[in-house]
């Protein structure tokens, strides 16, 4: 009996990984590169290259091996740690804009957050919420008399 196609190995869409690794220890950078290979077989994604920039400028090697692969057809996209591995600020800008001009995705393992994330509220004994004023702690409930 033929196995399920689910159980057949199928490449799928083919990505490239960028490393930015500036400093950083071996065990950090065999982290990376993990977690970078992990992510791609729960996507089911190829992981078709890495590329590693060991020292950031606007066109290092790395980068442009990165641009080159991205305009060979079925180059789906690039997959990253996090949007901080294309460099700072200044030139994470410019490289995010020049990675979508070719229509590749920019995939991110770790996503980025804008700030710490709301804090949920319980619901008091009584199934009401209590309005909490001002920025100081919650004043006491009186006990019934």
């Amino acid at each position: 009996m033929e196995p399920l196609t689910e159980h057949r190995r199928v490449s799928g869409p083919a990505v490239y990984g960028f490393l930015r690794l500036v400093n950083v220890s071996p065990a950090r950078e065999a982290a990376l590169k993990g977690s970078l290979a992990e992510y791609c077989r729960r996507h089911e994604l190829t992981l078709s290259g890495l590329f590693t920039e060991r020292v950031t400028t606007a066109d290092s090697a790395a980068f442009t091996g990165l641009m080159d692969v991205l305009e060979v057809p079925g180059t789906y996209g690039v997959v990253l740690p996090s949007a901080s591995h294309l460099g700072p600020r200044a030139i994470a800008a410019g490289r995010g804009k020049r990675i979508a001009a070719t229509g590749a995705r920019l995939l991110l393992v770790r996503k980025e957050t804008p700030g710490p994330a709301p804090r949920r509220r319980r619901p008091s004994p009584g199934g009401y919420q209590a309005r909490q004023r001002g920025h100081g702690p919650a004043p006491a409930l009186e006990a019934e008399t």
